[in-house]
C-alpha cells in the first residue's frame, strides 16, 4: 500500500475491477445504496474474488436503520459465515440502540461471529446521541480496523472540525474518512492526521453508473 489507504465502494465485479485498475487498496462491497448500503449477495462477493485481488470489506446491514433486532442479528450472523466462505476479507457493521447509544451487545455479537477477520464500524457512530460516548465505546472493541466517519450526519463538509478534534484525541489511525468526501477536504484531513479515505459517488457519474478507473486514479494521487 502507498501513503494512505483508499477504499472504494463496489456494487459488482465491474466496479471492483475498475477500482483495482485505478489504484484502490480496498473495496467496500454493498448492495442498495438507495438505502445507504445493505448486505450484498454472496454470489457478488464470490464473483469479485475471482476477478479482483483487492480485499473486500463486506457490509453486514439488513435494513436502512442502525437498529438490530435479535432476529435480524441472527440473519446477519448467517450472512457473515456465507460471505466469509465466498471471499470476504473483513466486514462493515455497527449498531445503535433505541436511545441512540452504541449497541454493544449487537455489535459484539457480530464481532464474535466474524472473528478473527477485521471489521469497520460504519457511520452509525456519526448518528449516535452522544458521539463522544460512542467513540469511547467503539475504539475499545476487538479486531477493529477502521471507523467509517464523516464527523457529522450531514457528511464530511459538516464534520471537518469534529474530525480534527478526533485526531487531536488520538483517533486519527482509526478514522476512515467518508460520506460526502470531496477532493477539497483531503489536504486538511491529511494535515489533521487522517490516513484512510473512502469514496463512492465521487468515482462514478451516479449510483446507476459504474466506477471509473480514471477517477479512482485521481483520488489515488490526491490522498498520497
Amino acid at each position: 500500500m502507498t501513503g494512505s489507504l483508499l477504499e472504494v465502494i463496489a456494487l459488482d465485479v465491474r466496479d471492483a475491477v475498475a477500482a483495482e485498475e485505478g489504484g484502490a487498496d480496498r473495496l467496500e462491497i454493498v448492495a442498495d445504496m438507495a438505502a445507504g448500503g445493505l448486505t450484498p449477495a454472496v454470489d457478488t462477493v464470490a464473483a469479485i474474488a475471482k476477478e479482483c485481488r483487492l480485499p473486500q470489506m463486506v457490509m453486514l446491514r439488513g435494513e436502512a436503520s442502525f437498529l438490530a433486532s435479535p432476529e435480524r442479528l441472527e440473519g446477519l450472523r448467517r450472512d457473515a459465515r456465507a460471505l466469509s466462505e465466498a471471499g470476504a476479507a473483513g466486514f462493515v457493521f455497527g449498531f445503535l440502540d433505541s436511545t441512540g447509544a452504541v449497541d454493544l451487545v449487537a455489535t459484539e455479537a457480530l464481532i464474535h461471529a466474524v472473528a478473527p477477520l477485521p471489521w469497520t464500524f460504519h457511520r452509525a457512530v456519526d448518528h449516535a446521541a452522544d458521539v463522544q460516548a460512542g467513540w469511547r465505546a467503539v475504539r475499545l472493541l476487538p479486531n477493529l480496523a477502521t471507523v467509517l466517519t464523516a464527523g457529522a450526519p450531514g457528511g464530511v463538509g459538516d464534520g471537518m472540525s469534529a474530525l480534527r478534534t478526533r485526531c487531536e484525541a488520538g483517533d486519527g489511525p482509526l478514522i476512515l474518512a467518508g460520506g460526502g468526501l470531496r477532493p477539497g477536504h483531503v489536504p486538511a484531513l491529511l494535515e489533521y492526521g487522517v490516513r484512510a479515505f473512502h469514496v463512492g459517488s465521487a468515482v462514478r457519474a451516479s449510483w446507476s453508473d459504474p466506477v471509473e478507473a480514471h477517477l479512482v486514479r485521481r483520488w489515488r494521487e490526491l490522498v498520497d
